[in-house]
């Protein structure tokens, strides 16, 4: 019967052409005659495998073979350059494999939804032009950092996996708008999630969450889903606070730090005050080049949320609770969040009218 429809669509060389719904269990090599196909739709079948004709459809750029019996990405896939949205929910894909992945370099969208696949390759970032990918319903237990070099990316689905954390890399992600995290085992949210200054949407309902990310308040969320996680609260007790003892290390990066932001200081002579150049800034900006691990090292300095200045890892972890509706403007909620802050010293926890509170986990 599918041999039939396509032999008599030879004749009328269309551009869109549909087999769904046929109990195929493989399809007809003659499809690679009709090189006019732009879509082909073989949803709902049997299919297992695809014939390499499949691979001589030059011009198509839709694909549907969801809800089918695939256990792998058919070789074929990789041939189809032109491709740009490919469906591939409901088979049994336990891999994905990266030579078929290179193949697709124009393809924008890609849906995995309710596979079996355990993680995801690193060389899912040969998918350079993907705006959309979906893994939802999965085995899932992380995403590669590689995931985060897909700078085109706008929408990332990975909602109902067994997903623990995210890459550190996610600030890569500059595009990204919406981000679809729920059901999963996440405990933690990267600080990188704050560079995302286009991200409209999270979900991160039910998973393990217990604060989030110092910058949060910076991106332009219109919608956060936050119900069904272990969020801290806001209930204050007495404690007492240890005595304050830094390391050289941290000493010395934190003098560093500070003489690398003041480019020109302020000094007095006689009655009067005058700007002039920081002779420490322009030494310690010629010497640090020549060790490239130092710089490394100061470049993942964090600054504290009350005055300022730079630390490199003697923190104080707090949380400040920020209104969803006024400060985030969201549109979806009410109520508070409680969001990660970092705080230099007991010197400035302990400065009054600050609104930060220390953080005690049970």
């Amino acid at each position: 019967m599918a041999d039939t429809m396509l032999l008599r669509a030879l004749k009328g060389q269309p551009k869109n052409i549909s087999l769904a719904n046929k109990e195929l269990d493989t399809v007809p090599r003659v499809i690679g005659k009709l090189q006019c196909l732009t879509s082909v739709n073989l949803k709902n079948n049997k299919i297992t495998s695809l014939p390499k004709e499949l691979g001589y459809l030059s011009n198509l750029t839709v694909l549907n073979l969801g809800n089918n019996l695939l256990e792998e990405l058919p070789e074929p896939l990789g041939s189809l350059h032109s491709l740009e949205t490919l469906h591939l929910f409901n088979n049994r894909i336990i891999t994905l494999n990266t030579k078929v992945l290179g193949g697709l370099r124009n393809l924008t969208l890609l849906n995995l939804n309710n596979n079996l696949m355990k993680n995801l390759p690193g060389g899912i970032n040969k998918l350079t032009k993907l705006q959309s990918l979906s893994v939802d319903g999965n085995k899932l237990t992380t995403l590669p950092s590689e995931l985060c070099a897909l700078s085109n990316l706008q929408e990332l689905h990975a909602a109902n996996n067994l997903i623990v954390a995210l890459p550190l890399e996610m600030g890569f992600l500059v595009n990204l708008r919406k981000l679809f995290l729920q059901q999963n085992r996440i405990k933690e949210l990267p600080e990188g999630l704050g560079k995302l200054y286009k991200l409209r949407v999270i979900d991160i309902a039910a998973n393990d969450l217990r604060i989030f990310p110092t910058e949060l308040n910076k991106l332009p969320l219109r919608e956060l889903y936050s119900e069904e996680n272990p969020l801290l609260q806001q209930l204050p007790v007495h404690s007492v606070q240890e005595e304050e003892i830094l390391s050289l290390k941290e000493i010395v990066a934190r003098y560093i730090l500070k003489e690398l932001k003041d480019r020109r200081k302020l000094v007095r002579y006689g009655d009067q005050m005058f700007w002039e150049e920081n002779e420490a800034w322009s030494y310690l900006r010629k010497a640090i080049r020549h060790y490239p691990n130092v710089r490394d090292m100061l470049a993942q300095a964090s600054k504290c949320a009350l005055c300022g200045e730079s630390f490199l890892n003697t923190w104080l972890e707090c949380v400040r609770f920020v209104d969803v509706h006024k400060e985030l403007k969201t549109s979806n909620s009410t109520g508070v969040v409680p969001v990660r802050a970092l705080l230099c010293s007991y010197k400035c926890f302990n400065t009054p009218g600050h609104d930060f509170y220390g953080v005690a986990f049970p």
